[in-house]
């Protein structure tokens, strides 16, 4: 372990846990191996990594991410309606499909049309991560 702290360009571990404001947990590492990236890569949302960034490993912080610094704002023309005939056939909603090269889900599919997503799940909230610096490796 070393005592210098986390900068752009180091590959470093983190544990973390992230939490909505309603304090329902979205994600957490505590139960597996810690994250391991390399800081400003762009790898992850930005509030995350300038919130690692500066770190000592064992040394912990929390903080909340704004919407924009995590997963941006939830974005209306992200919602589409296709009609039936031009989607594929079972579509049910929750299911997970491509709008063009876009990850999406199915909120809605009635006889007209089907009605999908593709904002991220977590656009449009607040974050909050209890970030552990567990290691800078490199």
């Amino acid at each position: 372990m070393t005592d210098r702290s986390a900068n752009d360009g180091d590959t470093v571990q983190v544990h973390y846990t992230g939490r909505l404001d309603s304090g329902e947990v979205f994600d957490s590492s505590r139960q597996r191996e810690p994250l391991s990236f390399t800081l400003g890569d762009g790898q992850l949302i930005p509030g995350f990594e300038a919130a690692v960034s500066g770190l000592t490993a064992g040394e912990s912080r929390t903080v909340r991410v704004e919407p924009g610094d995590a997963y941006g704002e939830r974005r209306d023309d992200l919602v589409v309606q296709v009609a039936q005939e031009q989607a594929p056939d079972g579509l049910s909603p929750n299911d997970r499909v491509q709008l063009g090269d876009q990850p999406a889900v199915v909120v809605d599919v009635t006889d007209d049309h089907v009605v999908v997503d593709a904002n991220h799940p977590l656009a449009g909230h607040a974050l909050t991560f209890e970030i552990e610096l567990v290691d800078i490796v490199s």
